[in-house]
C-alpha cells in the first residue's frame, strides 16, 4: 500500500492502492507506521501512482463497516493528518494527479507541494460530511486566509493554474520533472541543520496545533456524530450515485 525508496538518505513515500489510492483504515496505518520509520530520513517525499495523488476516503467501504469503522477511521485519519503536521522531517508533497477530499489534506499537512497535474479540493461538505477538526485546522494554515472559508465552503476542486493562486500549492512541475524537482526541494530543506528545522517548522505550526486540542473534545465529537448518522450516509450514496454513477 506504500512502497518506500531511499534516494540520498531521503525516502520517497509512493502510496499505492489500487486505482484511486483511496484511503481506507489499512492504508492509513501502513502511511503512519512509514512516516513514523522514516522519520530519521534527511527529508522525506510523498507521492502517489498512476494517475492520482489519493481520491480521498473510500465512501463505499465506510459505508459497508458502519458505524464503529467509521470511527476507527475517523482515529486513523486524524493521526495520519497530526503526524504529517507535527513531523520534524521536511515533508515535500509531489502531487501526480488528483488529491482529492482527504488526499487534499494530506498534501495540505506537508511543508511544500508541487503539483503536475490533475485537480485537488476539499468537498467533504459537498458530500455531506463535516471536517474534522484537524483537518480543517490544516487547510487553514495552508492556504491564505482570504480563500479559506470558499475553499471549504464550495468544495470546489482546482486544476494547477487555480490551485497555485488559491494558495492550495506552491508550485506547478511538468509530469516529467515532478519528481526530480521534488527531491530537489527536499535536499534544500533537509540542508538545513535537523534541530533548527524542527524548531522552526513547531513554532510556525504550534498554534494551529494548540487550536486542534482545544476544540477537538468539543467539535469532533458532533463530528463523528454527524458521519455515523444514517441521514448523512443518505446523503453520501446520492453524492457518490451522482458523481461516480454507483451507491
Amino acid at each position: 500500500m506504500i512502497t518506500r525508496e531511499n534516494r540520498d538518505d531521503i525516502a520517497i513515500l509512493r502510496i499505492n492502492h489500487g486505482k484511486a489510492n483511496a484511503l481506507d483504515l489499512p492504508l492509513l496505518e501502513a502511511l503512519g507506521q512509514e512516516l513514523g520509520d522514516a522519520r530519521d530520513a534527511r527529508a522525506i517525499v510523498l507521492t502517489g501512482t498512476g494517475s492520482m495523488f489519493s481520491a480521498g476516503v473510500d465512501l463505499f467501504r465506510l459505508l459497508e463497516g458502519g458505524a464503529p469503522a467509521i470511527g476507527d477511521f475517523l482515529d486513523a485519519l486524524d493521526a495520519v493528518i497530526l503526524r504529517l503536521f507535527e513531523l520534524s522531517v521536511p515533508i515535500v508533497a509531489a502531487v501526480n494527479g488528483h488529491a482529492i477530499a482527504g488526499g487534499g489534506i494530506l498534501v495540505e499537512a506537508c511543508d511544500y507541494r508541487i503539483m503536475s497535474g490533475g485537480k485537488i479540493g476539499v468537498p467533504e461538505l459537498l458530500v455531506g460530511v463535516p471536517f474534522p477538526v484537524a483537518a480543517l485546522e490544516v487547510v487553514r494554515f495552508a492556504t491564505p486566509p482570504q480563500h479559506v472559508q470558499k475553499i471549504a465552503y464550495t468544495g470546489r476542486t482546482y486544476g494547477t493554474e487555480d490551485a497555485l493562486a488559491h494558495g492550495l500549492i506552491d508550485e506547478i512541475a511538468a509530469p516529467e520533472t515532478l519528481e526530480t524537482r521534488a527531491l530537489e526541494v527536499a535536499a534544500q530543506y533537509g540542508a538545513i541543520p535537523r534541530q533548527s528545522f524542527a524548531l522552526a517548522k513547531r513554532t510556525l505550526r504550534e498554534p494551529t496545533l494548540r487550536r486542534i486540542a482545544e476544540a477537538r473534545a468539543s467539535i469532533d465529537r458532533d463530528v463523528r456524530r454527524i458521519w455515523a448518522d444514517p441521514a448523512t450516509h443518505d446523503s453520501i450514496r446520492a453524492y457518490l450515485a451522482k458523481t461516480v454513477g454507483r451507491k
